[in-house]
């Protein structure tokens, strides 16, 4: 179960069966039960999960982890929290931490909603990531969009003062609206005037560096908590 059928509300997300790999399908069944975190009702203890006390950054909706294998092995002295609902997405992921050796992952397949109101503790992260989020382009979808502004405020609240917000998008009205709702909430400022410079920590995908060629944009934006 992805998600709690009893909370009724608009999702941003729809599950869907994909086809899993060997490879990936190993890797669930090997690596799975030291890096995959079930799902409770009760506040996660970083220090427990990850057997160390180091800042915590949580990235929601990794897709099939490329880069968040990066990032992370790019900063050993931080620990990740990975959320996505997809399986093949999740077994992906756990393929590179054990190709790659990396102790400081942990993932949770489930809804990044109830997670972040289950599990993450309010002022507890040092930062988070919502790379290319579903766009839900139609408008008559773009409710389903995730970064309205209760999740934002949701978001805020489990940042440590001083944390950041790092949201990438490479549709336009996306950004147009991220800006916005990110601007308008009041725990937040913005680093930038406007859209941010990409980090140097977030790598270029190979979808990104398609786009680019062909005259798209991509839009960062970064905000820290007050």
């Amino acid at each position: 179960m992805l998600y709690d059928p009893t909370e009724h509300r608009i999702r941003s997300f729809v599950t869907r069966a994909g086809r899993l790999s060997i490879a990936q399908a190993r890797a669930l069944e090997e690596l799975g039960p030291k890096f995959l975190v079930e799902y409770a009702k009760a506040p996660l203890d970083f220090e427990q999960a990850f057997g160390r006390k180091a800042p915590v950054i949580l990235e929601i909706g990794f897709g099939m982890g490329d880069t968040t294998s990066h990032i992370a092995k790019g900063m050993p002295e931080k620990d990740f929290i990975g959320v996505e609902v997809h399986t093949p997405g999740v077994g992906s992921l756990l393929k590179q931490i054990g190709e790659q050796g990396l102790t400081n992952l942990r993932l949770v397949q489930h809804d990044a909603v109830e997670v972040l109101n289950q599990m993450i503790p309010a002022g507890s992260l040092a930062g988070v990531h919502v790379f290319f989020p579903d766009p839900w382009h139609k408008a008559r979808h773009n409710k389903r969009r995730l970064l309205q502004p209760p999740f934002v405020k949701l978001l805020a609240e489990r940042l440590a003062p001083g944390g950041y917000l790092h949201c990438a998008t490479d549709w336009e009205d996306y950004a147009v609206q991220m800006l916005e709702v990110l601007g308008a909430e009041p725990l937040l400022q913005n680093t930038a005037d406007g859209y941010a410079p990409q980090p140097a920590y977030r790598p270029l995908t190979k979808f990104e560096n398609r786009g680019i060629k062909l005259g798209h944009g991509v839009w960062d934006l970064v905000f820290t908590k007050k």
